[in-house]
């Protein structure tokens, strides 16, 4: 199978400018460059920029996609925002990597799977698409991405099992759309994952509303304002929002409006065990809702197959003729058409008891037609007259 490789690269708080753009030509003739992004793809060869140092210099978000098991998710948040202490306790030595610049935290997730060639498919965008609002979220204190960052390290076996978990934030049980794909992006076990969230508060962090947002902006300074309004202007309302919101939320937690994240008491170890646990009582579950159904589609062909057979009663002569007719034409589609009909007959016979005067009919046709080999071996696979 040949190799593809995805390559995505997005500016969010501020769109590229034209030395930006010509310094990215440089790097890569085959992308495709807009103001706000950068996108390759490759089935042969490989991207020669580095993409650490492209994140630092002009991106804010990148995704890298390849067909033989490796992922990648990168972020850049200003550090005002989401200061650099507050990602250490999840990061890891491979999978959560974080590092802080002049003004940015730049947040690093990266999982591998060998063997994983015939899970692959081209065009992996939609992620970027999906992942993109995971940005915004952890600008608002939400840490949920960290978290489930650090279970795909515990999934690697990258983190010893006496380690015990950092703080698991709230809200793990009712994950977004977008946090739950970003989980199986990253090779996070649901059950695992199921497990952490037994841990988690039940608040699920949301944002603030127009009314709330309306009130805290009509109290500040007419000078924070008007500087908002010229960023915004000069193409950095991305910035400048990420900045406020970042103000307003930290406020709003000051005034103990937010649940904050629980302490972390279990070890990898406690949480491996448990996942077991539940990976095994969800299998019994599913193995019963397997068995339920199975049984119901059973009931329902049972009572279809009554129905129809209700239906044939008083026919059987017509029936027989109608095999005899489709035998005498040698044809493989009416040979089947006759197994059918002679199945129908067989069941009409178990039903007014009269199998002996069945078998004795089957085995006439088995006389008449022994020259029918095609036909004989239909006979065989049916197993009947039995």
């Amino acid at each position: 199978m040949s190799e593809y490789q995805y390559y995505e690269f997005r500016a969010i708080d501020k769109p590229l400018d034209r030395k930006a753009t010509e310094a990215l030509r440089k790097i890569t003739s085959r992308a495709e460059i807009t103001p706000t992004s950068l996108t390759n793809e490759y089935h042969w060869g490989d991207f020669k920029g580095d993409p650490a140092k492209l994140m630092e210099q002009y991106f804010d978000a990148h995704l890298y996609y390849a067909n033989w098991g490796t992922h990648q998710f990168m972020l850049r948040v200003p550090a005002k925002l989401l200061p650099l202490a507050a990602v250490e306790p999840y990061t890891t030595e491979e999978t959560v990597g974080a590092w802080k610049t002049k003004e940015h935290v730049i947040l690093d997730f990266s999982t591998h799977i060998e063997d994983n060639w015939d899970e692959w498919q081209e065009g992996s965008g939609e992620w970027m698409e999906s992942f993109i609002s995971l940005r915004s979220d952890l600008m608002a204190g939400d840490l949920r991405a960290l978290y489930i960052g650090w279970l795909a390290a515990v999934e690697s076996g990258e983190v010893s099992e006496d380690e015990v978990e950092p703080p698991v934030p709230p809200g793990l049980g009712k994950i977004s759309a977008s946090l739950a794909e970003f989980a199986e992006f990253l090779y996070v076990d649901p059950d695992l994952l199921e497990v952490a969230a037994s841990a988690s508060g039940k608040s699920v962090p949301t944002g603030p509303s127009t009314a709330e947002l309306a009130a805290w902006v009509a109290k500040l300074p007419e000078k924070e304002k008007n500087s908002a309004l010229v960023q915004l202007l000069e193409g950095e309302g991305g910035a400048v929002s990420a900045e406020l919101l970042g103000r307003f939320r930290s406020e709003s937690r000051k005034k103990g409006g937010a649940e904050s994240a629980t302490a972390g008491q279990r070890t990898v170890k406690e949480l491996l065990a448990a996942r077991d646990g539940v990976a095994e009582e969800n299998r019994r579950i599913e193995a019963q809702k397997k068995a339920k159904e199975a049984a119901r589609k059973a009931r329902e062909r049972e009572e279809a197959r009554a129905r129809h057979l209700e239906l044939l009663v008083g026919r059987e002569d017509d029936l027989w003729d109608q095999v005899e007719a489709a035998i005498r034409t040698k044809l493989p589609k009416q040979y089947d058409a006759a197994i059918e009909l002679l199945r129908d007959l067989r069941d009409l016979a178990e039903r007014s008891g009269t199998g002996t005067a069945f078998a004795s009919r089957v085995q006439e046709l088995r006389n008449t037609h022994q020259k029918k080999p095609s036909f004989l071996a239909r006979l065989d696979k049916a197993n009947l007259p039995n």
